[in-house]
């Protein structure tokens, strides 16, 4: 038992570093690949993401059956701008992220999402980091404070994010 429990710590080392680290989009999401593969079992590859001004409620959705999540670029710019620690906006990024690829796997139901979201990051990341901290509280918690009714989004052309995803085979396993 002792050598599983420091797997895990090694586990979680390796996913903190990497998720603390990651610069783009797409070295996010392979940080969500990695941690619900290890903690679900479940892989899927052939996704995009394209960023697009939603109401901001609304941090991303999985149109289903497609291969798309469209990530709202309006709140990820406020999260930006509000937020000064990368950790955290990279953790705001993957617990966002991390919800929509679940719903991706086949989990259509919004409270077994939620419940999952908090699983994999507290299976990945131990429960004092920043994304667990966000799967409990929900992404909405860094922003607590901000007036976001006054905030208007302006309307721009949806965009695809170049390099998300690396793999070109598109299968659930």
């Amino acid at each position: 038992m002792s050598n599983r429990n420091e797997d895990n710590k090694a586990d979680s080392s390796l996913f903190r570093h990497k998720l603390d680290k990651a610069a783009r989009f797409g070295e996010v999401y392979e940080i969500v690949k990695e941690t619900v593969r290890h903690s679900l079992g479940k892989h899927r590859v052939g996704m995009m993401l394209y960023l697009d001004d939603l109401p901001l409620q609304v941090g991303a959705y999985h149109p289903v059956g497609t291969n798309s999540i469209i990530m709202n670029r309006a709140l990820l710019r406020i999260v930006e701008a509000t937020v000064s620690s990368k950790q955290l906006v990279n953790a705001f990024v993957y617990t966002i992220l991390l919800h929509e690829y679940i719903h991706s796997i086949g989990y259509l139901q919004e409270e077994t999402v939620r419940r999952l979201v908090q699983k994999v990051s507290l299976d990945c990341f131990g429960e004092d980091h920043p994304a667990s901290r966000l799967s409990r509280m929900g992404p909405w918690s860094l922003l607590r404070g901000v007036p976001l009714k006054d905030t208007e989004a302006p309307q721009r052309v949806m965009e695809i994010v170049k390099d998300f995803e690396r793999s070109n085979q598109s299968y659930i396993s």
